[in-house]
């Protein structure tokens, strides 16, 4: 494997971990909003 399909495969990777840290960081949000509703609801 030359340099260039090493460093061709890291960019992969890395893009991919970009990919799955936005989709965790989006996922918390819409959590935290459900739990706010939760509360919300047996306050009311």
């Amino acid at each position: 494997m030359t340099n260039t399909e090493k460093i061709s495969n890291a960019k992969k990777r890395i893009d991919e971990l970009e990919r799955l840290i936005k989709y965790w960081n989006d996922s918390e949000r819409d959590e935290a909003k459900i739990v706010n509703f939760n509360i919300a609801d047996k306050v009311a």
